[in-house]
């Protein structure tokens, strides 16, 4: 079946030639390509940041649409390349160092491919060891754009339950409390992003227009603690007012209205980051 969507995620910024020559490989198989850019601005060696925003854009590209996510702190090492066909229908070309987490949890691998490193590459890269974005992961990620029978030319199968994986923030409700984690932020505007979906809210009672108790806790001592407004968007407060609010992906997400939550009262997160929301 052919496809000629082409999305990259990488942590190269746009400093230098590398994403410019990333576009070029991929031309070079096929210059009938659309290619688009999930973002090149993950924060160095941020194997999580890879994986969320994975989960946060996935969904909304057509099935057979090839994903390549290179954020890669251990090119040239043992770790191994792969190819994931995700549940969805999407494809999935990066190293197995994590960045499959979040998908592999919330939307499922069909099956995973291994990329030999040797054959499967750019021809003439052999002796390149440390620009496998370009060597390896494009080229693969183009000749799958291009036709996606390749998949079923990459032949060492990989076992869907045997991919790296990172521990994710726990989720749970007792005594009409939510506790969760912060994941990630809406990074211009610095709202926190939590792994609490509204299904949960809804569970424990909240409704637009309740007041929330919110109190986020930093490896388990008390940062920050509020009672604040859960309501539809940002205009529901007055300018410097904190919101709780649902995001883009369906969980809750804080914010503060025209500033910054996260610069404001230094919150960061991951799993050491927890928040406990009960309605008021």
């Amino acid at each position: 079946m052919t496809n000629s969507f082409l999305v990259l995620q990488t942590d190269f910024g746009l400093g230098d030639g590398a994403v410019a020559a990333m576009y070029g490989v991929a031309y070079t198989v096929d210059p009938a390509l659309t290619i688009a850019n999930l973002t090149h601005e993950i924060p160095t060696y941020d194997i999580f940041a890879a994986s969320y925003r994975l989960l946060q854009t996935i969904k909304y590209w057509p099935a057979n649409t090839v994903f390549v996510s290179v954020v890669d702190p251990g090119v040239g090492s043992a770790r191994k390349s792969v190819v994931a066909k995700t549940n969805s229908g999407h494809y999935i070309v990066t190293p197995d160092n994590g960045t499959l987490t979040h998908v592999a949890k919330h939307i499922g691998l069909e099956s995973v491919k291994e990329i030999d490193e040797i054959k499967n590459r750019l021809p003439h890269s052999e002796e390149s060891h440390t620009f496998h974005g370009r060597d390896v992961y494009v080229y693969n990620g183009a000749k799958l754009a291009q036709d996606t029978s390749y998949y079923d030319e990459l032949k060492n199968d990989i076992t869907a339950d045997t991919v790296t994986s990172f521990k994710l923030g726990d989720l749970r409700l007792a005594d009409n409390t939510i506790y969760g984690t912060i994941d990630i932020l809406d990074v211009r505007f610095g709202s926190l992003w939590t792994n609490i979906p509204s299904s949960t809210l809804k569970t424990s009672g909240i409704e637009n227009g309740d007041t929330i108790s919110v109190t986020i806790y930093h490896n388990g001592i008390k940062h920050y603690q509020n009672y604040i407004l859960f309501g539809h968007s940002f205009a529901d407060v007055s300018v410097g007012e904190p919101i709780g609010y649902i995001n883009s992906l369906l969980n809750l997400g804080v914010a503060i209205n025209q500033k910054n939550f996260a610069e404001t009262y230094g919150v960061g997160t991951g799993i050491d980051w927890q928040i406990e929301v009960r309605k008021i």
